[in-house]
């Protein structure tokens, strides 16, 4: 095989070829993940929008996994950017970098098994318990049956079986009807159709791949769990990497509930003898109980009579474990059932053995949920911290790369290092009152911010409304509602309202739609994506929502001038994973305030921030209500994560810079 170019000679061909121009921001990435990927030092890149940082990482991955035939893994937090990746950047550049290359580069996508359809499942396999809500609403179970007929006339023409080549798609409940997890799955061997898995063959065809994109929650499950779900890899880049924390997270978590113990009663009630199933479905009763006893939010403590419902639930599940025994030869619907089973069984017996540990250990935190009206409540455990996770499962077996617009929160990395379980950078300034984790030992990394295209300080301005009253717990306060209706008519529409709660996106719509001239479009009205769709069609359209929308909105051109935010996105003070890290931080002498909420919020509002400039001609305004990010002695910290914006406290000011740019644009 020719002598592999060098990563500033591919660029420039790949760049060439989309017909885009070299970035200097683009250049400098480039070359510092190529060589993080040769020294196998860790790398941190802060690359604002229009950097073009998708090509600054795939250029180096793909001649690496060439020139040394080795898989890279590339993960990211949203399906968008896996499509974008998959669908256009990669097959351009593949396409691009042959000549060069001296054959075409492959790559693959890969998800969690629950993502494809299960044949055995769809033709023989033993159906899911119904809903037990269900059961008594005759339109609920026509719909399902009218989804499970759709599905299996699907099943005989994709070719992949992947769930997000469904559209429209399926509800959840009858997506389980036909698919599988990793715990409940025969395997290969056992299956009767396992030569024609969709799963595996996903698997087989990212095992050939030079660059296999995947996600966050399987990156995470190849780390933590005690199973191996990507193909062998040296290198791992996270895009999307202000996320990761939350995505492990989320992996890490588990739930426990009387419904989901009863549904283990009932998948081994036909399989072992009836007493020892019913000594489950009684710890189900039981558990259940206490549970609706229970107050929602957290537990510092374990309280005498749950403590006992967890261990009747553990002992249940293990004597109903023993009961099924080790696998035997059995028909193929028997070895299902049993499947099915021993995971509901496994999965309860090892998170009451998890949340029972919780309170003498001190990794975790354990609180009670349930849905609005205090119904089905369950309980959760989640790690404490997944820093030490990362630490020793991703950094410390591979070389590893991060990437995202927003990771230098209150100017420096540090901040999000500290999350992910690196040590202290020496390249970087410390962020006064934060936890520093200045015992760790860690592997060694640096951190990049090769700056955006942007001109920040003459095409945005940053909008703090210091003098309005501090927002309350009572909803928008009025001269909110009239600061919006102020900006949204000096803009002419064209603005995205951010706000922290659903509930208070609904307060502003249905106030505002009655002062405006502009349509308000309203999260929750339609689907997300639809809603979006709506706004940048009608240049002077709102689109007013919450979390999805502070990082998931890209609309370049006149239809968005005007991003509004209306409070600091704190979390809730009763948020059971924020609280419980604030008071271990506090406990370790760290300012936990400092170190958690702010963090948290910097991080959002740099993401909602991210939405206004999209493409080189974008200008307009970042409007924040909240007094505080100007007077409280956080606020420093908080700007310091934003776009260098011109800064302006005077809402006449920057009213006439609206209409100025309303005016500017062609009708």
């Amino acid at each position: 095989m020719p002598e592999v170019p060098p990563t500033r000679s591919l660029l420039a061909s790949a760049v060439e070829s989309v017909g885009g121009a070299e970035r200097p921001g683009q250049v400098e990435m480039a070359e510092a993940v190529d060589h993080s990927i040769r020294t196998g030092e860790h790398l941190a890149v802060q690359a604002g929008t229009g950097t073009g940082k998708s090509l600054a990482y795939l250029v180096p991955s793909i001649r690496h996994a060439v020139a040394e035939d080795e898989t890279v893994v590339v993960s990211t937090a949203t399906i968008a950017l896996q499509r974008q990746l998959v669908d256009r950047d990669l097959p351009r550049l593949a396409k691009a970098l042959k000549p060069e290359l001296g054959r075409t580069p492959t790559f693959a996508i890969l998800k969690g098994r629950r993502n494809y359809l299960c044949m055995h499942r769809v033709h023989n396999g033993a159906p899911d318990e119904p809903d037990e809500a269900a059961l008594f609403d005759p339109f609920a179970v026509s719909r399902l049956g009218r989804e499970v007929k759709r599905l299996h006339e699907w099943s005989s023409d994709t070719e992949t079986g992947d769930r997000d080549e469904l559209v429209p798609g399926v509800s959840d409940q009858a997506w389980r009807q036909v698919s599988v997890t990793a715990k409940e799955c025969l395997g290969v061997s056992k299956c009767p159709i396992g030569a024609d898995c969709f799963a595996e063959r996903a698997r087989a065809e990212a095992g050939k791949a030079d660059v296999v994109v995947t996600n966050h929650a399987m990156l995470a499950i190849d780390a933590l769990e005690g199973y191996q779900v990507l193909p062998d890899h040296d290198v791992a880049v996270i895009d999307e990497a202000h996320d990761l924390v939350d995505r492990v997270t989320s992996v890490a978590t588990e739930e426990l509930s009387g419904s989901l113990v009863a549904t283990a009663a009932r998948r081994c009630g036909r399989l072992i003898d009836q007493d020892v199933a019913d000594r489950v479905a009684e710890a189900s009763d039981g558990l259940a109980m206490i549970l609706e006893d229970m107050p929602i939010g957290r537990l510092d403590a374990l309280p005498k009579a749950l403590a006992g419902a967890l261990a009747a639930t553990r002992d249940a599940a293990h004597m109903c474990i023993s009961a099924l025994g080790p696998d035997r030869k059995e028909d193929v619907e028997g070895a299902t059932a049993r499947k099915l089973a021993l995971s509901s069984l496994e999965e309860i017996h090892d998170c009451a053995v998890r949340i029972l540990e919780a309170f003498d250990e001190e990794h975790d935190v354990v609180w009670v949920s349930g849905d609005f009206n205090n119904r089905n409540p369950s309980l959760r455990v989640a790690p404490l911290g997944v820093g030490g996770l990362l630490r020793e499962r991703l950094f410390g077996k591979r070389t590893t790369i991060l990437t995202s617009a927003t990771l230098t929160l209150g100017g420096a990395f540090d901040t999000m290092a500290r999350q992910w379980g690196l040590p202290p950078s020496d390249q970087v300034r410390k962020i006064e009152g934060a936890a520093t984790d200045k015992g760790i030992d860690g592997p060694k990394w640096t951190g990049l911010d090769v700056g955006s295209p942007f001109e920040h300080g003459t095409s945005g301005i940053l909008y703090v409304a210091r003098h309005l009253p501090p927002p309350g717990r009572d909803g928008l306060p009025p001269a909110y509602l009239d600061e919006i209706e102020e900006l949204v008519n000096a803009a002419g529409g064209r603005a995205l309202g951010l706000f922290s709660s659903m509930r208070a996106a609904k307060a502003a719509t249905e106030a505002l739609r009655d002062r405006l001239s502009y349509p308000v479009l309203c999260q929750g009205d339609d689907a997300t994506g639809l809603l979006v769709k709506k706004f940048a069609e009608d240049e002077r359209s709102c689109l007013f929502g919450t979390l999805s929308l502070w990082q998931g909105v890209d609309v370049p051109g006149p239809a968005l001038q005007l991003v509004i935010m209306d409070r600091i996105p704190f979390p809730r003070p009763d948020d059971p994973l924020a609280s419980a890290r604030q008071k271990a931080v506090s406990a370790r002498g760290g300012n936990g305030f400092l170190t958690v909420a702010a963090t948290h919020a910097a991080l959002l509002l740099a993401q909602g921030a991210g939405r206004l400039l999209r493409s080189m001609n974008d200008k307009g305004v970042v409007a924040i209500l909240d007094p505080r990010l100007a007077t409280a002695r956080y606020g420093g910290f908080l700007r310091a994560s934003l776009p260098p914006f011109w800064t302006t406290y005077d809402p006449t000011v920057v009213r006439a810079a609206l209409q100025r740019l309303d005016a500017s644009v062609t009708p």
